[in-house]
């Protein structure tokens, strides 16, 4: 046999095993292309309402999501742990968020604006700062809805606590018209008894019929 034989035949033996090798390299990467598309749809779709499981989860999956190859993962997919960890780090800062809230809450939203414009970038989307920043809609009953949600649960856990004391204004207390009308009687009966400094008790004995009866 010729070399070109063996060349024909070594490709008819290995061109389905190779076939299906490919076949699962193509599969893998569409997966993983649908994961990181997943995960920024999910954050963009939530950006004006980061308390949202959905929100939380999107956040939780984005370092399996662009793992890629580990230390030879792409520069994109690195961008974007990297930014991810200084996101989280800074959620995590309770300490400047107790210090001064207005300064937490601005730095976090440059945070976030920074981290989903890598992955847009990986995924390849193209959005600039002011529309990732301002482009959500969050109407402001829902922001009320959610700041007194927060309010109440805070307020309950301190009286379950025992921290604050559950105070209480009695406006009235339901009154019986009869009840009171008897009171006033016997009351004014009283002062007119006692009218001369003196208690007059009149007694009065059982007729002779009662008696024998």
């Amino acid at each position: 046999m010729t070399i070109s034989d063996w060349m024909i035949v070594c490709a008819t033996l290995l061109g389905p095993i190779i076939a299906v090798q490919v076949q699962k390299a193509v599969e893998a990467a569409r997966e993983g292309r649908g994961q990181k598309r997943w995960v920024f749809h999910q954050l963009m779709t939530t950006r004006a309402a980061p308390l949202s499981p959905q929100h939380v989860q999107a956040l939780n999956m984005i370092d399996l999501a662009f793992y890629g190859k580990g230390p030879r993962r792409k520069a994109k997919e690195q961008r974007v742990i990297d930014l991810w960890k200084e996101h989280m780090d800074h959620l995590s800062d309770r300490a400047l968020q107790d210090r001064d809230p207005d300064a937490w809450h601005d730095k976090l939203q440059d945070s976030h604006v920074n981290l989903l414009m890598s992955i847009a970038d990986d995924v390849g989307y193209a959005f600039d700062r002011v529309q990732l920043r301002k482009g959500a809609y969050n109407p402001q009953a829902h922001g009320m809805l959610e700041h007194e949600q927060t309010q109440l649960r805070r307020l309950a856990i301190a009286v379950l606590e025992g921290r604050n004391a559950l105070t209480m204004n009695v406006a009235s207390f339901p009154v019986d018209e009869d009840a009171l009308q008897v009171q006033a009687e016997l009351s004014n009966r009283l002062a007119a008894a006692l009218a001369d400094g003196s208690l007059k008790v009149q007694v009065s004995l059982p007729s002779t019929t009662s008696r024998q009866a």
